[in-house]
């Protein structure tokens, strides 16, 4: 009784091609990833933008402040809009002494109601902000919500990329936001836009700790 089957009669293995076809493909992959990687050979301080509808992208950028803590750089945030003292990301990072944190708001626009208060809270926020930006012992700066700032031009956006263009060259950025300008992007040295594609508040569920605050 032959108990082979018809493929392995046959000598043909279907598997063994398919493992080969990968193989073959991953190598040519490695090749152009090696080779990008072997040319990027610049090290500067990058100035990132996360922007768009989504929900991200101050947790992506507190997800950072974590990897720069990793890797013994101190860290300085400025909360721009946003009041609350209450969240998560802040009672865990005020407990690290490499980090300066800063909230410069006082809560969502349509709560104040108030122009000229809210443009003198991130004008305050803006000169902590240039405090960061003008320290070479600051390895990370962490500007959340600046672009909603920028949105309603409570601060000039040509004093601010003076001052991030004229940053120690070592020292990294992040802006947060939506709504980020174009000229901002543009000197940017990595743009990521958030999409939303479902949010559970719209099925009404409520901003719950430890996972929206």
């Amino acid at each position: 009784m032959n108990d082979q089957t018809p493929q392995a009669a046959s000598g043909h293995d279907p598997d063994a091609e398919r493992n080969a076809r990968h193989q073959a493909r991953m190598a040519r992959k490695k090749a152009i990833v090696d080779a990008a990687i072997a040319s990027a050979t610049e090290r500067r301080g990058v100035l990132l933008v996360n922007t768009g509808n989504g929900k991200g992208k101050s947790s992506a950028a507190f997800g950072v402040v974590a990897r720069a803590l990793g890797h013994g750089l101190k860290v300085g945030v400025v909360q721009f809009v946003k009041g609350r003292s209450d969240t998560g990301e802040e009672a865990f990072f005020r407990r690290q002494p490499e980090v300066s944190w800063h909230v410069m708001g006082d809560g969502f626009t349509w709560d104040t109601q108030n122009r000229a208060q809210d443009m003198a809270s991130a004008r305050a926020g803006w000169e902590q902000a240039c405090a960061f930006l003008r320290n070479p012992d600051i390895g990370l700066v962490v500007l959340d919500e600046l672009n909603i700032v920028l949105k309603y031009g409570y601060v000039d956006l040509e004093m601010i990329l003076d001052e991030l263009y004229a940053r120690p060259a070592h020292q990294h950025v992040i802006i947060t936001g939506r709504g980020a300008p174009q000229a901002l992007m543009e000197a940017a040295d990595t743009v990521t836009d958030m999409g939303v594609v479902k949010h559970a508040f719209k099925a009404g569920i409520a901003a719950q700790a430890g996972l929206e605050f």
